[in-house]
């Protein structure tokens, strides 16, 4: 089967997101009052690919949703956005769900419903899909998936997330070792590698990638290669909620490295999306 030749496709996870705004997190046995509710299409995969689309790439998605009214908005959604969804299947089971409090501080409280997610496998016309993208995102997924998309890409951009983090670096390291740049929070490499996240962080750009970039927060973030470190401030924007935050971050990283500009240019355009992000509800 013949596939769109697109700039990137990204693997993970697809959800719709429910934010509830609140002046602060509820106690056991307590009860507190929601002060806005917004419904929108969120998870990983596709808070990265819609913003890769919102920067101007041709990108796609492999993900599940469900056969039900919110994998319709979803499906939606990501038309309007101009995602190819080719390989977003539609299958009998619930979409997955996220319900997230978000307080005055911009701190979270996450329940996730995993639903049309977990039953995500990949097939031969997922790998051809991969193989037609430059570049492959791989991002909020299971071991299993994310080691066999990773053998099919032609660059890969990796971020794991805490999940898979915990399976630590032997378990990752054949994903890893066909990795481009990953992406990783200070807590993440610490989770990773079972050392604080700078010694951590050196010992992955010395002997598992060639490029590492760790999001510190409000201490901005820092990109690692084998000649350098480089540091960037974080974005001025007044938190509101940092949902998404981590897939538009990694977005604008790869719109910019991805046509060979500068680190240090990626890096402040990444940390600029992120701002975008961090200044509303929801992650697109």
């Amino acid at each position: 089967m013949l596939y769109l030749i697109l700039d990137v496709v990204t693997v993970g996870t697809c959800n719709m997101d429910f934010i509830l705004k609140v002046p602060s997190f509820v106690e056991p046995d307590g009860e507190m009052y929601i002060e806005k509710i917004k419904k929108i299409p969120g998870g990983s995969a596709l808070n990265f690919a819609v913003n890769m689309s919102l920067n101007g790439f041709k990108s796609g998605i492999i993900a599940q949703i469900g056969n039900d009214q919110y994998g319709d908005l979803i499906l939606k959604n990501l038309n309007q956005k101009n995602v190819d969804v080719t390989c977003l299947n539609q299958i009998n089971a619930e979409t997955g769900m996220a319900f997230i409090s978000v307080n005055n501080n911009g701190k979270r409280s996450i329940y996730s419903f995993i639903g049309a997610n977990e039953k995500l496998n990949l097939k031969e016309k997922d790998f051809d899909y991969i193989k037609s993208a430059s570049l492959l995102h791989l991002t909020g997924t299971y071991w299993e998936i994310a080691h066999e998309a990773a053998r099919n890409a032609n660059l890969l951009s990796f971020a794991p997330g805490t999940l898979l983090c915990s399976f630590g670096i032997n378990k990752l390291d054949p994903i890893l070792s066909n990795t481009h740049i990953l992406f990783l929070n200070q807590k993440e490499v610490e989770i990773l590698t079972g050392m604080r996240w700078d010694n951590g962080s050196k010992f992955l750009i010395e002997e598992k990638v060639p490029l590492l970039v760790v999001t510190k927060g409000d201490k901005g973030s820092s990109l690692y290669t084998k000649n350098e470190i480089i540091e960037c401030s974080p974005s001025k924007t007044d938190v509101v909620d940092t949902t998404g935050a981590g897939d538009s971050f990694a977005a604008g990283f790869i719109s910019k490295w991805i046509n060979g500009h500068k680190m240090d240019v990626c890096l402040e355009y990444a940390t600029e999306c992120a701002g975008r992000c961090i200044g509303k509800l929801g992650g697109i």
